[in-house]
């Protein structure tokens, strides 16, 4: 949970959505902005999301893609989180028109690679760091130590982020503070425990950053105008100008995975 001084004000970890729910019931206030690391709405019966191929396509330079979400998919937890959130009194966003101009409990879909490479803060002007899989021609020995670097240097460039508009300072909670002070571990469990909150944090920026800048800093990947707005499928994503479409048409690019944000 981030507050609007960029304080972090909750942050920890749960397992599965009975969880989850009870987290934000706790610790949630009215008017929040909550952004999921996950399928939210799931409308196509095969393939891909609109909103899965746009991140490909808009983002592939710098090696960032989508995987394929449908209703046949294994894993929709967030599908079902959303229906869960939704029965109290939560709202789903889909990003049409640009933040939500009420006060409420808000809940839209983000992707933490869109935000690292979207947003010119945190310097990846090349392409994305490899803090998660293993590179198909690279050994595990090899990776480890890669793994570990770039996952403390994001780290940094994230924490960094305390004096930018909007702000996130890890260090003001014990359990994102020590994602600054301790090195990346080599266990595996210990490493996915590191991650997921070092995204949760990326999910809890980008809220800041979308309700912060709207548009001017962030796109709705996705949306269909053709449709009406509501429970449409969309990524809400930061985005440099060349990760945008030209003249209303999509760059084609060849393509290679919870928090919130209080506004006060």
């Amino acid at each position: 949970m981030l507050d609007p001084a960029g304080n972090v004000t909750e942050a920890g970890w749960t397992v599965g959505i009975d969880d989850t729910v009870t987290w934000l019931d706790n610790y949630a206030p009215f008017d929040v902005l909550l952004f999921v690391d996950a399928p939210l709405v799931v409308n196509n019966k095969t393939g891909q999301r609109r909103c899965e191929k746009q991140v490909g396509q808009r983002y592939g330079r710098w090696k960032v893609s989508a995987n394929s979400t449908n209703s046949q998919s294994a894993h929709l937890a967030g599908v079902e989180l959303l229906r869960r959130l939704r029965k109290r009194g939560w709202r789903y966003h889909d990003g049409h028109g640009g933040p939500p101009a009420n006060p409420g409990r808000f809940v839209s879909e983000c992707y933490p690679y869109t935000t690292i490479v979207g947003s010119h803060e945190l310097e990846y002007t090349k392409e994305r760091p490899r803090y998660k899989r293993k590179p198909p021609r690279m050994s595990a020995a090899e990776f480890l130590p890669l793994r570990n670097a770039e996952c403390d240097t994001l780290i940094r460039r994230v924490n960094s982020l305390q004096d930018k508009d909007p702000p996130i300072n890890l260090l003001t909670h014990l359990n994102t503070r020590r994602l600054v002070e301790e090195p990346s571990p080599n266990k595996l469990k210990d490493y996915k425990h590191r991650e997921d909150l070092l995204d949760a944090a990326l999910c809890a920026w980008t809220a800041a950053l979308w309700k912060r800048w709207g548009i001017t800093r962030c796109q709705v990947l996705g949306f269909d105008e053709s449709l009406s707005v509501g429970l449409q499928a969309t990524i809400i994503a930061p985005a440099r100008p060349e990760q945008r479409p030209i003249q209303g048409r999509t760059r084609e690019t060849p393509t290679e995975s919870v928090d919130c944000f209080n506004p006060g």
